[in-house]
């Protein structure tokens, strides 16, 4: 349900607060009230679209872990799938969302002069459509990349991670969820090696390893988020030890959404199934009369929700999904993997299960959208 200003207005009136003709007392008086009250009814209607997915699993779900979400939301659009995904999972506590740059030349919107303003502009928009806005603590990452691994890019986003992840009040597990690139989480480990025991790094990126999968025709080398920023790479891979859980490009290829589902399952559920729905839509548009992308998309960003939200009862963990645990290889200036005698051992995903993660993102967008009664 949304409120506006008039709906606050017909509230005061409804309560016989009518300003008297010419009184300006009672006119000022009407007016602060007015916005007053509109006020009232944004904060009731705010977290509407989440209320409905946390009500309805009240009695059994609460949050079990805290999350930090970055992405370039201003770039390929699946980071806003994810996004609303995650905005919709009770079990986790969103502890913040960072918006991160891209690299010059790297498509999508790239071209802008701030892209990790812009990402987080996007946020803010996605956020407005579901019912949150300032909901959430939404903050800029570095406008650019590192130009080294060990130099730092100071930012509001790498702060965060570092504020969250030094917390003593709290016992939650912190999950760091990356579909981008990895210059916030790289800075904020330079600034305060210490986080690196206190939360998992999850990332979406890098190119296939060998004996896993083979690359797809056409391949690039560095794999596409790996290449926004290789120093960062260098940072994580080669001189952190934070725990790591990667989903390689052979990995989150297997997020194959068809438009038909898209149309049919995503675009009819209210005013997020719309916004979700045309930000993939108008892409593919555009690419068309030089690159026709078929007619599936990869929501290549949802893994993140699959890997944190819908982990296991017992013994929590990924249960459905597979990995291999193998010893971190180093990463070369190139963007290349290189042998690491001392790498530490990271989980590397192969397998994801993306029926579950499809059909909960699906099932959640059709409570939201909901006119009855969820039980």
């Amino acid at each position: 349900m949304i409120f506006s200003v008039a709906t606050a207005v017909h509230l005061t009136n409804s309560l016989s607060l009518r300003p008297k003709h010419n009184d300006q007392t009672h006119l000022m008086t009407h007016f602060k009230l007015t916005l007053w009250i509109a006020y009232l009814c944004l904060l009731c209607g705010s977290s509407q679209a989440q209320t409905k997915v946390e009500a309805a699993m009240a009695d059994f779900v609460s949050p079990r872990m805290r999350v930090i979400i970055d992405n370039d939301f201003n770039g390929d659009p699946d980071g806003l799938f994810q996004l609303a995904h995650h905005l919709l999972s009770p079990s986790v506590e969103i502890r913040g969302i960072i918006g991160s740059h891209l690299k010059a030349g790297a498509g999508f919107g790239s071209e802008v002069q701030n892209s990790a303003k812009a990402a987080c502009e996007k946020v803010n928009e996605l956020l407005s459509t579901m019912g949150l806005s300032r909901k959430y603590r939404v903050v800029e990452g570095s406008p650019v990349g590192m130009d080294t691994m060990t130099v730092a890019r100071d930012s509001e986003g790498a702060r965060l991670i570092i504020e969250e992840a030094m917390r003593s009040d709290t016992k939650q597990p912190l999950y760091v969820v990356c579909g981008a690139g990895l210059t916030n989480i790289a800075s904020a480990y330079l600034l305060q090696p210490e986080i690196a025991k206190r939360l998992t790094l999850i990332w979406i990126g890098g190119q296939e390893y060998e004996g896993i999968a083979l690359p797809p025709p056409g391949y690039s080398v560095p794999e596409y988020n790996l290449n926004l920023c290789i120093p960062a790479a260098q940072t994580i891979f080669n001189l952190s030890d934070i725990p790591l859980w990667q989903v390689p490009r052979d990995a989150y290829r297997q997020c194959i959404y068809s438009m038909a589902e898209m149309l049919t399952e995503v675009q009819p559920q209210g005013a997020t199934g719309t916004y979700l729905t045309q930000s993939i839509t108008q892409l593919m548009a555009r690419l068309k009369p030089f690159l026709p992308m078929g007619e599936v998309y990869i929501l290549g960003d949802s893994p993140l929700v699959l890997l944190t939200a819908l982990q296991s009862g017992f013994e929590p963990d990924p249960a459905s999904s597979h990995y291999e645990v193998r010893q971190a290889p180093a990463i070369a200036a190139d963007g290349t993997y290189r042998y690491q005698p001392n790498g530490r051992p990271i989980r590397i995903y192969s397998r994801l299960d993306v029926r579950l993660m499809f059909a909960d993102m699906e099932a959640k967008l059709r409570m939201v959208a909901s006119t009855t009664h969820i039980p």
